[in-house]
């Protein structure tokens, strides 16, 4: 070709460019990750075509005193025909048809776009060039170019190697993309496991070093690991090794509590590593992060329409070669391939934890206080993630100990009545423990934020039949000695004390004898009002109803005995009233007010004590 070739690309063109630039804006960096892979495409098919491996690469090239970008691969190439119908003629109508495909999504609305390839090249710049050179035999150097994506010039390049160079002169807004660490950053993001070696050069940076006249230079090393752990096969993988892929891939030196490694080529091509990490009970700031790639190129991060919600807590990449990515959210909501992929990476999650509490029952527990707000969130989440794991739900005791449901249900039988005892703080709820532990009931530890709705659930569940939970401090059933004598304090003087000395004409007083005969009284509070109240706190609802104070006075505690026959009313509504604040201050602490009026009923009591000596 020694002519100049001129020409446009369509009547329908003029309003192509624009669009698509406004289309990818919230994404503009991509079009680093789409040149560069095309410049992995044309070398992958120059290996597939001639089988040959040596010294295949891509380089891109930052020079900021010339102001251009350019994308360099030594690959099969393009003879002056092809230019003419992969550049000239199929990409863009196809920019066009992609255009019409999704009119109306929304901007960000499109996964990947995949597709776009060398037309994302016209965001950043005022004028694009291609030098190709066909490795066919033969063949002349072509060289291509355009300012506007809509008219271009054809003519006979100087190129003398194989391969193709996009050249992009950067625009003056978009002068990032001429600093090397940024598109460093966008190549490490994208391109960091794409399958040829890729080369970053700082053009500038070098002319540096050889006006300094460096006499050593050291070896360029590629920016990319072409052969990524997921893509081995698990058997000759190390655990070093995969905590190395952890760290990079997350930027993180904390170790993984352990990994699932998916590797599935059939009834579709799934290749991945899902991480563990450690979750807070209270998934304050906690943020998972999947990665998806397409046959080694980074996608996007946690797209949920592939991605269980739930998995979305832990950390992980998954490569999915056979996903429509070139398509709506829409249409990856309704796709039954990308529900039956979800499906299957759930139940893989499920094995794994189920295979490790069948044959590793120790280390299973291990993680348990790291994993089980996952575990229950997934069961919310997702009935057949439930079904899948149920056998493996522990519960975790203030000994210390884990068991599943059924443990505790027959280790507690005839003690519980089907009820699993919890406490949602050890600490301030000891005394109301003490009184369970004592008596050789198990107490499980449910002090997780998602612990309310996963208790309701499995209540609602029934599994097992009949589960109840119940507070350490919700209910006395389990408590009551039933060997005591029968005692002669009456129930109504009592109820009526206590209802004068709180001011508080509702509340219940039940006189019973309690196991432990030195607890004067507990303070119930109803079940199910209590979740109520949290679960309207966890959604920033203030969920307020009347106090209805629910007083269990023991009857085989010898100081209720005394209180009952003190003849000094006022004294005796002032000791039934600081008995009342001490079993409040098991449940919640005193505030302001009250801590206040606790303090000076504490002198009263004493001040009236000293005077009757």
């Amino acid at each position: 070709m020694s002519e100049i070739k001129k020409g446009n690309i369509s009547i329908h063109a003029q309003n192509i460019m624009p669009v698509i630039k406004r289309w990818l804006y919230s994404d503009k960096d991509i079009f680093i990750r789409e040149l560069t892979a095309n410049g992995c495409d044309a070398v992958t098919k120059y290996r597939m075509l001639t089988g040959d491996d040596q010294e295949l690469f891509v380089t891109v090239a930052v020079d900021k005193t010339a102001g251009t970008l350019s994308f360099s691969d030594n690959g099969i190439g393009m003879t002056a025909d092809e230019v003419e119908k992969y550049i000239n003629q199929v990409a863009f109508s196809s920019a066009e048809e992609f255009l019409k495909k999704y009119q109306g999504e929304s901007e960000g609305g499109i996964i990947g776009h995949f597709g776009l390839g060398f037309y994302s090249a016209f965001m950043p710049a005022t004028k694009v060039t291609i030098d190709t050179l066909s490795h066919q035999e033969g063949s002349k150097p072509v060289h291509w170019e355009s300012e506007d994506g809509m008219a271009y010039e054809m003519s006979e390049g100087s190129r003398n190697q194989r391969g193709t160079t996009v050249t992009l002169h950067i625009a003056d807004e978009e002068k990032e993309f001429l600093e090397a660490s940024r598109v460093r950053e966008v190549l490490d993001r994208y391109c960091g496991y794409m399958a040829v070696p890729i080369y970053l050069e700082d053009l500038d940076d070098e002319r540096d070093k050889t006006e300094e006249r460096e006499e050593e230079p050291k070896e360029p090393q590629p920016i990319n690991d072409t052969h990524p752990l997921w893509l081995k096969n698990p058997r000759e993988c190390t655990e070093e090794e995969y905590k190395q892929a952890y760290y990079r891939l997350f930027n993180t030196y904390e170790d993984p509590l352990f990994w699932i490694h998916l590797n599935v080529d059939y009834p579709f091509n799934l290749k991945g590593i899902l991480y563990f990490p450690r979750i807070r009970k209270d998934f304050g700031g906690q943020e998972g992060q999947i990665k998806l790639f397409n046959r080694q190129v980074f996608v996007a991060d946690n797209i949920k329409e592939i991605i269980p919600e739930f998995l979305l807590l832990l950390r992980g990449v998954l490569d999915c070669p056979d996903l429509p990515l070139n398509v709506s959210r829409s249409f990856l909501q309704n796709d039954g391939y990308v529900k039956k992929l979800s499906a299957h990476i759930t139940k893989k999650v499920a094995d794994k934890l189920n295979g490790l509490m069948n044959t590793e029952r120790e280390t299973y527990q291990s993680y348990w206080d790291d994993i089980h707000p996952f575990v229950k969130y997934g069961c919310l989440r997702d009935r057949k993630f439930y079904d899948a794991v149920k056998a493996g739900l522990l519960l975790k005791t203030v000994k210390d100990e884990y068991l599943t449901l059924d443990e505790y249900r027959a280790r507690n039988e005839g003690k519980a009545d089907k009820k699993v005892y919890y406490t949602s703080d050890a600490a301030r709820q000891a005394a109301s423990v003490n009184l369970y532990t004592a008596r050789e009931i198990d107490v499980a530890v449910m002090d997780s934020v998602i612990d309310v709705s996963f208790m309701q659930m499995l209540e609602q569940n029934g599994e097992p039949e009949g589960i109840l939970f119940a507070r350490v401090d919700a209910d006395a059933e389990g408590l009551i000695d039933q060997d005591a004598e029968v005692n002669d304090i009456s129930q109504e003087a009592m109820e009526s004390l206590f209802r004068e000395a709180l001011d508080n004409q509702d509340a219940t007083v039940k006189l019973q004898p309690l196991a432990d005969r030195e607890l004067p009284l507990m303070l119930l509070e109803n079940e199910q009002l209590r979740r109520y109240r949290e679960m309207a706190a966890m959604y920033g609802q203030d969920f307020k109803l009347p106090e209805r104070p629910e007083i269990v006075l023991n009857s085989g505690c010898e100081a209720v005995r005394k209180l009952a026959e003190l003849a000094d009313r006022e004294l005796q509504k002032l000791l039934a009233k600081h008995y009342f604040d001490i079993a409040r201050m098991s449940a919640r602490p005193l505030e302001k007010e009250e801590l206040t009026a606790f303090i000076r009923q504490s002198y009263e009591i004493v001040k009236r004590l000293a005077e009757k000596e």
